[in-house]
């Protein structure tokens, strides 16, 4: 470069002024020519007012004409720069080149660019707000972060557990109006109310449940006094039963089949069983499943913390629950409750046909001190006061229960923000409103988490931010009933909804604790959560973040932290279902379970002290993740979902099958049907996460197309060869019914039970089977390898696309 610089500072110096190219006309035999003459001169000439025809004549020869030494020296200096020239050109360009290919790669996607939405009629429209600048992912998530901690989670749970807010109360009604007026105040695109009218079961105050002993011919005596005549079990069947008392442990299956095995029948009888590890619906359905005449069901001072500086839970409170066996409103089962709508006289399936009832731990100690028989094993003791538990039988009870329905009235209120080139794509966030008491852990807390991202995604699109696809914040009613609220709106707009709503994010049960963090999930979401907990600084261990304090001391931090969805939590419906994939997040006690949750406990002041001061800090965690991550989903250009996940589960699941494989082909039977399809699905996974690599980001067509593709993979699993009324809840792996993956599993293992034991509804939602049908063995293995089938094909996108070899 220094000789370039030296080459052109000595032409300079030989120029003596300035220069002009003129073209003049020359006379010759050749008409039109052209004769480049260069003129030294001091003024610049006059231009010609005449144009001639001309001619571009090349230099004439070295001194022959002053000057032209000058031009020689000038042109040599050209040619030698010109390498130069073009070497220091070529560099600005490939460096500039390379600085915007990384800029534009690495950014996160522009919130304000002008894009094309493709709806589903093919009509098209331009996004309005096109001229905002460039919002990167650190740029959104500083943002969002700024905006949450202006608010006060503390003071909303705490005012929020002050009102009393039962399903189809007045207080309740006054909520929702609030709830309303504050999603308003936040100016969002829409704001709503749906109303439900449902069937629900209430405690008959004038005939309130009774517990009495009973002598030899059956007849009641001496009346067991319920502490609270206001706590019950929802849906439980009515009337008086009446049987000799068994302890079964926490009513299990398992527990049962143990009860056989010692030679106590439970068939007959009323059970006495512990507080969790099951819900009560599943408690009772197991119960009812062995033929017992009903179930008592009690809280155990073992199951719950033994930290003296913990609060504990009274002794003479009994737990409320509900026991049907599903969610939504068991009385119009597959079908909205709209506007009082009259359905044919049917009801749900997993409606008990046997009474049940919450009973304290102080009743509890009394009826096992009564108990003979032999003593149960170890694991099966408790913490009551008395002689060790004995299994029974007891002396004889009468159980009566007088519970009646009410049509009652129940609204969902909903927000929503508009997404900017995906509208008609949600991501939808829910919270459950109603409490049977103060609920400050059952449902304050996420109702403030809601009302707290509302306000804050508020502020950001007020500040620049306009996610792709539209947010949904909704606050749920009827969640005590079994999810009813958030069923309904699922069975009213199903046709909808699984076309349109990408993912669902619970906030139900969020703090119970703040030892150890638990995703409740569909396998789709597992890879984001991960990403997102290395991105939220932990409530509880300075200076780690949730991901470091989950796998500090577990190999697999999924294994720790991964959990199905629960069919008591309001994201199972939305999964098994509906098909749309969903999260519910919980902080809970190290291997302890919060005792307040479901009693009149349940309060601020409670939920306060057990977690020792660090309730603001825990709710704030949790709005953290779950902000970020609806970030995420609302904004990346495409979907953060990994559809191929469920070929790890599919995995999991035929290397249990395959322990059977010997015993099924020795009656002419074989699973290769399910491996050609599962191998399917995994090509089919890996050809879309190829094309997906291969594209551009940029074109918005294509994206979108992706995005239907993965947004519908949950949805694939639903099985297509059962009628939603009869199994609502149609997921070949987490749903119930013969169509599932664990009714084959449970089906295959009785060619080595002889007949010893039955399936039912606790097990896999079936009716019962006492031993193997080869017939009902290849209609599970066709419903489950067809599902699996539909959903490899789906994935692959068009039919000339798929290539299987099934």
């Amino acid at each position: 470069m220094e000789q370039l610089w030296g080459l052109l500072q000595g032409a300079k110096r030989l120029s003596p002024g300035p220069s002009q190219t003129t073209y003049k006309h020359v006379e010759s035999t050749q008409q039109g020519r052209l004769q480049e003459e260069e003129e030294d001169r001091e003024e610049v000439a006059e231009p010609s007012a005449h144009f001639c025809p001309m001619e571009l004549r090349g230099p004439e020869p070295l001194g022959s004409r002053p000057g032209r030494q000058n031009l020689g020296l000038w042109a040599a200096a050209g040619r030698r720069a010109t390498p130069y020239l073009v070497l220091m050109a070529l560099l600005i360009f490939t460096g500039a080149f390379l600085l915007g290919y990384v800029a534009f790669r690495g950014s996160c996607q522009a919130c304000g660019d002008d894009v094309l939405v493709v709806s589903e009629d093919a009509n098209y429209e331009t996004s309005p707000d096109s001229h905002q600048g460039t919002l990167y992912w650190s740029d959104l998530q500083a943002m969002f972060l700024r905006h949450l901690g202006e608010g006060s989670l503390e003071d909303i749970i705490r005012q929020t557990s002050l009102r009393k807010r039962v399903a189809g109360s007045a207080g309740m009604a006054v909520l929702a109006q609030d709830i309303r007026a504050a999603l308003l105040r936040r100016k969002l695109d829409h704001v709503w109310t749906d109303t439900h009218y449902v069937g629900m079961q209430f405690p008959d105050r004038a005939h309130p449940n009774t517990l009495h002993w009973v002598d030899a011919a059956g007849e009641p005596r001496e009346q067991l006094t319920l502490e609270d005549p206001d706590v019950y079990c929802p849906y439980s069947a009515t009337g008086n039963a009446t049987g000799e008392l068994v302890y079964a442990h926490y009513g299990r299956p398992e527990d049962l089949q143990h009860l056989r095995a010692r030679g106590v029948e439970p068939t007959g009888r009323l059970l006495l069983v512990r507080l969790g590890l099951i819900s009560f619906a599943q408690k009772v359905a197991s119960a009812q499943d062995f033929g017992a005449r009903g179930v008592l069901i009690y809280p155990d001072p073992a199951d719950f913390s033994q930290d003296s500086h913990k609060p504990r839970l009274s002794s003479h409170r009994a737990v409320y629950g509900h026991v049907h066996l599903g969610t939504g409103d068991p009385y119009t089962p597959g079908f909205p409750s709209f506007n009082q709508t009259q359905f044919p006289p049917v009801q749900s399936s997993g409606l008990p046909s046997i009474p049940a009832q919450p009973v304290s731990a102080d009743i509890a100690s009394l009826l096992l001190r009564k108990l003979k028989g032999p003593v149960t094993p170890q694991e099966w003791q408790g913490r009551l006061p008395g002689s060790p538990y004995r299994l029974g039988p007891g002396p004889g009870l009468q159980l009566g229960v007088n519970n009646h329905r009410v049509s009652t009235p129940i609204n969902n209120i909903f927000g929503c923000i508009e997404g900017r080139s995906e509208p008609d794509h949600y991501v939808v966030i829910g919270a459950q409103r109603d409490a049977w008491g103060p609920g400050a852990a059952k449902s304050a807390v996420g109702t403030a988490i809601l009302l707290e991202l509302v306000r804050t995604f508020s502020s950001m699109v007020s500040n620049g931010f306009r996610p792709r696809r539209s947010l949904l914040f909704i606050s749920w009613d009827g969640g005590d009933f079994g999810s009813v609220g958030s069923t309904e709106w699922l069975e009213g707009y199903l046709s909808l909804l699984h076309l349109k709503a990408v993912v669902y994010v619970s906030l139900d049960n969020a703090v119970l604790g703040d030892d150890k963090f638990h995703a409740k999930t569909s396998p789709l979401l597992i890879s984001l959560i991960e990403n997102i907990l290395k991105q939220v600084d932990s409530p509880n261990h300075s200076g780690q973040t949730l991901y470091e304090q989950v796998a500090f001391n577990n190999h697999s931090w999924d294994a720790e932290v991964i959990q199905p969805l629960p069919m008591d939590s309001s994201a199972y419906s939305f999964t098994a279902f509906a098909g749309v994939p969903a999260v519910e997040f919980s902080f809970v006690e190290d291997g302890q379970a919060y005792p307040f949750l479901h009693t009149k406990e349940d309060t601020y002041d409670n939920l306060h002290k057990m977690l020792q001061g660090r309730l603001p800090a825990v709710a704030q965690a949790v709005a953290q993740l779950t902000g970020q991550l609806l970030i995420r989903l609302s904004h990346d250009h495409l979907l953060p979902l990994d559809f191929g996940r469920y070929g790890d589960v599919v995995l999991r699941h035929i290397s249990s099958l395959n322990e059977f494989s010997g015993d099924l082909k020795a009656r002419g039977l074989t699973l290769q049907w399910v491996y050609s399809a599962r191998g399917d699905y995994i090509r089919a996974a890996e050809k879309l996460r190829k094309e997906i690599y291969n594209s551009e980001e940029s074109d918005e067509r294509l994206m979108r197309m992706y995005n239907v593709r993965i947004m519908r993979v949950e949805f694939y699993f639903l099985s297509q060869y059962v009628s939603p009324t009869n199994s609502p809840f149609r997921h070949i792996f987490l749903g119930r019914g013969d169509h599932t993956l664990g009714a084959l599993l449970d089906h295959v293992r009785l060619l080595r039970s002889n007949g010893s034991k039955a399936l039912g509804p606790a097990s896999s939602g079936v009716a019962p089977i006492l031993a193997f049908q080869e017939s009902h063995f290849r209609r599970q293995l066709a419903l489950l390898t067809w599902t699996l089938q539909g959903a490899a094909n789906a994935l692959s996108g068009d039919v000339w696309n798929i290539d299987n070899n099934f």
